[in-house]
């Protein structure tokens, strides 16, 4: 089974007073936390905002509690890094369980695995 949970976080970033520190502000958190937990991370949105971002990430493994606690455990790290203050978050995660076997069906297809 594959398990999908993705995540929006609405920061804020007062201390910005211009495009280019919001970057190397979010070029830092985003980095950092790809780097600890090996997660797709991305500001998806609020590019022209001065002092506000939305980032959006995505996790993906097989243990629906192992992908809840990696998000929460995301968000934690996120806040303690203390370079943007979460405002805002929307988490959801997702079972790909009812996807056919792919096993089922034609095996000759599935013969090069």
């Amino acid at each position: 089974m594959m398990v999908v949970g993705s995540g929006i976080i609405d920061v804020l970033i007062p201390e910005c007073r211009s495009l280019k520190e919001k970057r190397g502000v979010l070029k830092q958190l985003l980095k950092r936390t790809q780097n600890e937990f090996n997660v797709s991370i991305a500001e998806v949105d609020d590019n022209d905002q001065w002092k506000r971002a939305r980032i959006g990430f995505c996790v993906v493994g097989n243990d629906k509690q192992y992908i809840n606690a990696k998000m929460d455990h995301i968000l934690d790290f996120i806040d303690r890094m203390q370079v943007a203050e979460i405002v805002k978050t929307k988490m959801e995660i997702m079972s790909m369980a009812d996807l056919m076997d792919p096993w089922e069906g034609d095996v000759e297809k599935y013969d090069e695995f």
